[in-house]
């Protein structure tokens, strides 16, 4: 490799940008198009996020397994591009009660609700922020009265240098364990002391034997003390600089300069250090993401130490990599291959003597080698004298010959093992003739078959069914009269008992039957039917006072469970987003519940029938209120309430216009310790969250999915499921607004309607958050009045599931 030493102009401009580059991000205070300021006291809720001015980085919360990461990621990447995890090892937290916090006394803090745990984020000693900023260019930085840098994420990559950022001396980079858990991973990459980049596995020593890739740059020492850096520069260079001098050492990869590329460095999960580009154009939809540059080819990916585990070997088919066992050992977790192989037969002990030899066989390969140290080696002038001294020494396992003649006895386990028709290497492995573990099958006699033909052994078979056959129909019809005596006993019960108790700690007016039967004259006027009743309108007190009244009509049993359900639901609260519940009749079996009277019908009625369509700005007022009203019934109620049953149609619109959610009679009760619970498929088609079809406990988040199926409804006018539409990607409301989020093109879903377009683009990107399939992804409905509120911010959604486009 041949040294190129820049000129004297060069240096210079290369000092004056990184000085210029410290300026901007630590010295100055940061101006407002350059950064995002963050205010002390500032939060974040799950799934929310701080974006940079250009909206292109965002700092929060995303989703990782079963609950959320802090970090920062590419934004408008349709599979979100982590580039810095916050202590990345430590598990996902929950959405209940986290909260991520620049506190009043300057420090990035988490605090969840696991028995109040709190952990800080920003190591920044003793000196605390008086401010943050989230840069264009990926960093967030806090900063001291004095405008100066105490911390920035710079300092602490994970896994990704960004444009404008700096790997020191001794400092290194760690892959993620997958695509999508971004703790540590396999691999990791240093910037040696020496000026050597090297690629090597985790938990090893940096020695060249554990090295898979290096940048050959150590020879450019010119003096003791001499610190080298990785920089990669905001036009995609990237380079390994001399601390003193800034003289580039090596040009690993660069690409052509762009004002709207962003430019990243990443040690990707499989080992590969690469260069990559993102392009976006004027309105930040990403046009491009191409592979600038990689240390290694694609077809090198079996010179990775590690991709194997011990034991195994990697080789390619169709040019893909996979992991094949040695001979003699079986795959440790058939479904995850890097784990390597395990020994498949027991061994037999030294003790055996000759029963030792007789017991295995020696097998050879080709063109195969490892590094591992022998704990024995010896001349021989034939392979197959290697393998009969393999094969007698009881602690060998496999062997190397090679043309120096040189035989070296190795144990299990072996690692980095390769194979290349380049090497000139016979490996000998020693595999048992016959699994000690085996069994011999016993033959299994088939069982005879018997043949009666004697008239009298027919005639008892026969008796003895029809007596069985009696005996069963006996029994069955004793049962049939148990079961009818009990329902005769329960509606006995009820006739006897009119109120049940029911009223107990409730403020409500008993109505008589015929009181209700003559305010709805005779049950004429209908309003709506439900799943256990009619809605009836009706006038109290001579007419003055409009009501509905709903009466139950089902069987005895269900009707009294929908009866009890809607009191205990609706009794205690009292909301101006809930219909209000004035009082009940339970005279014998009749069973009916008398309502505040809601003039202007459903939302599902203002929606999709009526001839005006609603503003927008009614729309926004609309979800804001629907969603408060299920607020109070998740988390201000003294007892949590599960509606189970949020859908247009029961959302109804009073005198003026105000949304109140109605029909508690599929409701589930929490118990205060209670977070989840087991019930039966509850609620409406179409508005039914995942987890109702997944025989798994139901949390307060179904009601959250059902309302972000309504909240997309509220935006686009339309109900979540139509036949009648132009395209048939249009059918299902769900997956056509989550395409037309992804192509920006959200204009499309109100066909052109005036719209604000902030209020627009949150309510939609609240809506798709509402959906996830996943209930950890949904947001508390706290969460979501914040949001809608604009008082948090609102980060880019995944696709959901069933909306996969």
């Amino acid at each position: 490799m041949v040294l190129c030493y820049p000129s004297l102009m060069a240096s210079i401009f290369t000092v004056f940008f990184l000085l210029s580059i410290s300026f901007t991000c630590g010295g100055a205070q940061p101006q407002q198009k350059q950064c995002r300021n963050i205010s002390l006291g500032s939060s974040l809720y799950p799934p929310t996020s701080w974006t940079s001015p250009s909206g292109q980085f965002a700092l929060g919360f995303y989703g990782q397994g079963s609950g959320f990461m802090v970090g920062i990621w590419l934004v408008g990447i349709d599979n979100i591009t982590v580039v810095w995890t916050a202590n990345r090892d430590d598990p996902p937290v929950t959405s209940n009660g986290t909260t991520l916090n620049l506190t009043k006394s300057g420090k990035l803090l988490l605090t969840t609700d696991e028995l109040g745990k709190k952990n800080i984020i920003s190591d920044t000693m003793s000196e605390s922020a008086s401010y943050a900023c989230m840069f264009d260019s990926g960093n967030f930085v806090l900063y001291n009265k004095n405008h100066s840098v105490i911390w920035e994420t710079f300092s602490y990559p994970t896994d990704t240098i960004l444009g404008g950022q700096i790997l020191s001396t001794g400092f290194q980079l760690f892959s993620s364990l997958s695509e999508t858990n971004h703790s540590t991973g396999r691999y990791r990459l240093k910037m040696q002391i020496d000026g050597n980049l090297v690629l090597y596995p985790v938990n090893t020593l940096d020695i060249a034997s554990e090295a898979y890739w290096a940048s050959r740059t150590d020879g450019y020492r010119n003096g003791i003390g001499l610190k080298y850096r990785l920089y990669l520069s905001r036009n995609g260079s990237l380079e390994i600089i001399q601390s003193t001098s800034m003289d580039s050492v090596q040009n690993l990869g660069s690409s052509s300069e762009s004002n709207n590329t962003i430019y990243r460095a990443t040690l990707d999960v499989n080992g590969f250090f690469r260069l990559y580009s993102h392009t976006f154009d004027k309105t930040g939809k990403l046009l491009s993401s191409d592979i600038e540059w990689s240390a290694l080819e694609d077809k090198e990916l079996c010179t990775v130490n590690g991709f194997c585990g011990f034991n195994s070997f990697c080789t390619l088919n169709d040019n893909k990599p996979y992991c094949v066992c040695l001979p003699g050992t079986d795959l440790v977790d058939v479904n995850n291959p890097s784990l390597g192989c395990e020994r498949n037969f027991s061994k037999v002990g030294c003790s055996s003597g000759k029963d030792h030899v007789e017991s295995y066989n020696i097998t050879t390969t080709e063109n195969m080698m490892w590094n591992d140290i022998p704990y024995t080696h010896e001349s021989m002038s034939t392979k197959e004298e290697c393998g009969k001294s393999c094969l007698e020494d009881c602690n060998c396992e496999a062997a190397q010959f090679n043309t120096d003649l040189d035989c070296r006895r190795h144990k299990l386990p072996l690692k980095y093992v390769r194979r290349d028709t380049s090497m000139d290497t016979v490996a000998l492995f020693k595999v048992s003739i016959r699994s000690w573990n085996e069994t011999v099958p016993i033959p299994v006699k088939p069982t005879p078959v018997h043949v009666f033909t004697s008239k009298k052994v027919i005639v008892q078979i026969l008796v003895l069914i029809l007596a069985f056959t009696a005996f069963s129909c006996l029994g069955l019809g004793v049962s049939g009269l148990y079961m009818f005596k009990i329902r005769v006993l329960r509606y006995k019960r009820l006739k006897e008992s009119e109120t049940l108790d029911l009223t107990k700690g409730l403020t409500l007016n008993l109505y008589s039957y015929d009181e209700l039967r003559k305010a709805t004259n005779g049950f004429k006027d209908e309003l709506g039917r439900g799943s256990f009743g009619t809605v009836y309108k009706g006038a109290l007190y001579k007419g003055k006072k409009l009501v509905a009244v709903k009466r139950l009509e089902k069987l005895v049993e269900e009707g009294e469970r929908e009866f009890r359900a809607e009191m205990r639901a609706i009794g205690r609260t009292h909301h101006k987003n809930l219909v209000q519940l004035l009082g009940y009749c339970a005279e014998g079996s009749k069973r009916l519940l008398v309502y505040e009277f809601m003039s202007n019908g459903s939302l599902a009625d203002v929606l999709f029938k009526s001839r005006r369509r609603p503003d927008w700005d009614e729309r926004a007022r609309i979800a804001l209120d629907v969603a408060r009203g299920i607020l109070y019934l998740h988390e201000e109620c003294k007892t949590p309430i599960i509606h189970c049953d949020i859908k247009s149609s029961n959302i109804l619109m009073d005198d003026f216009w105000t949304a109140k959610i109605s029909d508690f009679g599929l409701a589930k009760l929490l118990m205060p310790d209670q977070t989840r619970t087991f019930t039966i498929v509850r609620g409406t088609r179409g508005y039914l969250a995942p987890e109702w079809q997944k025989n798994t406990p139901i949390s307060v988040k179904a009601d959250v999915y059902s309302y972000g199926i309504v909240l997309l409804e509220i935006i686009c006018c339309r109900r979540s499921m139509e036949v009648n539409v132009p395209r048939p990607e249009e059918i299902v409301l769900s997956t056509w607004v989550y395409k037309c989020f992804v192509a920006r093109e959200l204009d499309k879903i109100v066909g052109g309607e005036e719209v604000d377009k902030s209020t627009f683009e949150n309510m939609v990107k609240v809506g798709l958050w509402c959906i996830q399939d996943e209930p950890f992804l949904r947001p508390s409905m706290k969460s979501v009045v914040l949001m809608l509120e604009g008082i948090t911010d609102i980060s880019s959604p995944p696709c959901p599931t069933n909306t996969s486009v």
